[in-house]
């Protein structure tokens, strides 16, 4: 799907919510520690509420989007076991991105879990930005790793069973949160992710990124060079000892046209993605750290394949939520068979 497409699928959905007449309520007070707190619940459908969150980490309000167990209503006193799901950078969609672009809703209707689609911003990276050394906000990865999971805990009844999937930014996300917060999450996949900052040509892939959105590319995480050790921190490649005992799958395509392509496309985005996983997975097969890698050759940075790489990694997913790890709905296609697990 083109981004224009996307974009205008996202203009049409929203059109229609508000002549539909989605609800919104006041709620309660229920805050996390640092006093983040649910301002405006929004009623989507029957199983998706929207939440905007004033969040001190963030210094403004974010959104976030639920999918909550078809269960969730008729046994009030259940906790469930949390999937998050992150979106990548320069997503018009944000939050609602893997609802307009993906059929979760369907594949986790029978599903015993809730499922956490948070804003990470245009280009947050899943990261408190260092800021020239004032640090401050956006803290993207307090306001979901802390005040976000309060909040789930104290009012949605998350329970502590948990596991991360993001695409592209959010697939570093998913193994940084992973890494950075051992023993929160019990499996992590990265989708087209950037599971190594520092490889060759990825710290120009993100600073590119930053600057398309407008960002300065140097207040996330300094120069790669002079501010090393900061990049070291977030990089999930330097820190593979600290995702031992954890499902982690990797995939990405070569961003060459594929089954699910029009004709003709190339993306040097996803290229750079499958370098830097490779370099990834090749250190965690070292370090004899289990990894499901699918490396499923013809691809582009997008969505379709996404949503088929979804099923290939919930088999990872699952036992951490205790589900059943059956990956159901679609098969991976003709060119979606090159997977292996190390150990």
């Amino acid at each position: 799907m083109s981004r224009l497409v996307r974009v205008l699928a996202v203009l049409v959905v929203s059109a229609l919510a508000v002549a539909t007449g989605t609800t919104a309520s006041a709620l309660p007070a229920t805050s996390a520690d640092d006093g983040a707190r649910v301002v405006r619940e929004s009623v989507v459908d029957r199983r998706t509420i929207d939440l905007e969150i004033a969040s001190p980490a963030l210094g403004a309000t974010a959104m976030v989007r639920l999918l909550l167990p078809t269960r969730w209503a008729a046994q009030p006193h259940r906790t469930w076991p949390v999937l998050f799901l992150l979106h990548g950078c320069c997503e018009t969609a944000d939050y609602q991105a893997w609802t307009w672009f993906t059929d979760v809703e369907d594949y986790t209707v029978e599903k015993d879990v809730l499922v956490v689609m948070p804003s990470g911003g245009p280009a947050g990276m899943y990261s408190p930005w260092w800021n020239f050394g004032e640090h401050g906000s956006p803290d993207w990865e307090t306001f979901h790793v802390t005040e976000l999971r309060q909040i789930l805990e104290r009012r949605y009844r998350a329970g502590t069973a948990r596991a991360v999937a993001g695409v592209s930014m959010g697939g570093y996300g998913a193994l940084a949160y992973a890494f950075r917060h051992r023993g929160m999450f019990g499996a992590a996949a990265s989708l087209s992710g950037i599971p190594n900052t520092l490889n060759p040509g990825a710290p120009a892939v993100i600073k590119g990124l930053l600057v398309r959105e407008g960002l300065n590319p140097l207040a996330l995480w300094g120069d790669e060079v002079i501010n090393r050790r900061i990049w070291s921190e977030h990089n999930p490649f330097d820190h593979v000892a600290e995702l031992r005992g954890i499902g982690v799958h990797v995939s990405s395509g070569n961003g060459l046209t594929g089954p699910l392509d029009p004709p003709g496309q190339a993306d040097p985005l996803e290229a750079a993605s499958l370098a830097t996983s490779k370099s990834f997975t090749d250190r965690l097969a070292a370090e004899g750290i289990a990894v499901t890698a699918h490396f499923y050759g013809t691809g582009t940075h997008d969505w379709p394949y996404w949503q088929r790489e979804l099923r290939a990694a919930w088999p990872v997913l699952a036992p951490a939520l205790g589900l059943n790890s059956s990956p159901g709905g679609i098969g991976y296609g003709p060119d979606g068979n090159s997977s292996k697990r190390t150990d």
